[in-house]
């Protein structure tokens, strides 16, 4: 509409849509507002990446150049290739992969279960274990750690020694106490995907099982057939964030993993590789006569070929998902987890 086709009288209330919007309609000032937050957020967040990147694909001149900050002279490649042999990746991905999609499943069917009982049933004590879970959650994961390492260690084998006569080891660099942790509702943020599930599970409308169960469908049948479709969301949300967890977490692993965290004989994680990558790199470059010159020695762009090494499969997995993992969210109801 031309604003000389609007009367003088109304042009008023016009400026004041435009610049301000209506109900139905999001002013100029607001979509400026908006559209700021979102590139400051998204700097904010992209800024480190985009760094490491730029960073990683330097030769040695442009990391002396104080002018070469973003741009490289030259884009090289050796600096991944020295990364990669350094983490041993291919082998240290596929255990990453391995020890995280293990412990995922197990703590989404474990999780989506407990939640749903807190949601559907109704027992003696019901408040007060939600009031225990909820202050579970308070309790940083490392506090934990070192408790569920003596149980796996010493108090398990020796129950399973004295009852049955069979010597169990669990902190033997498997995924044993990966899965008997995640089983038990003990995982990384177990309490937090718990409480996921309850509050999409007591939205589901009660009318929905109570007609399965007249159908026929007992408790767990109406479990599988009722509450797990309609809480994919849910599933894929918590899925994701478990996978996440897992993915990035070096403490509790290497605590789980015990002594036996080598990547030779038993499992490994790349963060645990990126965390020893200086000792490692000087393990695999010591065979060079001038492993300690300026050809071989560590700098920044191979220190940042191998952080971003580490987080690629995030980055790619998000990629990918990133439609359903937006649309989940939205449908769980989740607000800041």
């Amino acid at each position: 509409m031309k604003i000389r086709n609007i009367p003088k009288s109304a042009r008023k209330d016009y400026y004041k849509k435009v610049f301000f919007g209506s109900n139905d309609r999001r002013g100029v000032i607001m979509t400026f507002v908006v559209y700021l937050l979102l590139i400051t957020i998204a700097f904010i967040y992209l800024y480190p990446v985009l760094y490491m990147f730029s960073r990683s694909l330097m030769d040695k001149k442009d990391l002396l150049d104080a002018s070469a900050k973003w741009i490289p002279s030259t884009i090289t490649a050796s600096n991944y290739t020295s990364a990669i042999a350094t983490m041993d990746y291919w082998n240290s991905l596929g255990k990453n992969v391995a020890i995280a999609l293990v412990s995922t499943i197990c703590q989404v069917f474990v999780c989506s279960w407990v939640g749903y009982g807190f949601a559907r049933y109704k027992f003696p004590g019901k408040y007060l274990w939600m009031g225990i879970l909820i202050l579970s959650f308070l309790l940083p994961p490392q506090t934990t750690a070192v408790p569920n390492f003596l149980l796996f260690n010493n108090d398990i084998p020796l129950f399973f020694k004295n009852l049955f006569g069979v010597n169990m080891s669990i902190i033997d660099g498997t995924l044993k106490p990966f899965i008997i942790t995640s089983i038990l509702g003990q995982g990384l943020k177990s309490c937090l995907c718990i409480l996921i599930f309850f509050n999409f599970h007591r939205q589901v409308p009660q009318s929905l099982i109570e007609a399965s169960e007249i159908d026929g469908a007992g408790h767990i049948k109406a479990y599988f057939q009722i509450a797990i479709p309609l809480s994919m969301a849910a599933i894929i949300v918590v899925t994701l964030f478990s996978f996440v967890w897992y993915w990035n977490e070096v403490d509790i692993v290497r605590t789980y993993l015990g002594s036996s965290n080598d990547r030779n004989k038993g499992l490994t994680t790349l963060m645990l590789e990126l965390n020893k990558f200086e000792d490692s790199y000087n393990a695999v470059y010591a065979t060079h006569a001038q492993s300690t010159t300026s050809t071989n020695k560590l700098n920044d762009a191979i220190k940042m070929a191998g952080t971003m090494l580490s987080i690629a499969p995030l980055l790619v997995m998000y990629f990918f998902l990133q439609k359903q993992f937006v649309e989940s969210v939205d449908k769980a109801g989740i607000t800041g987890e």
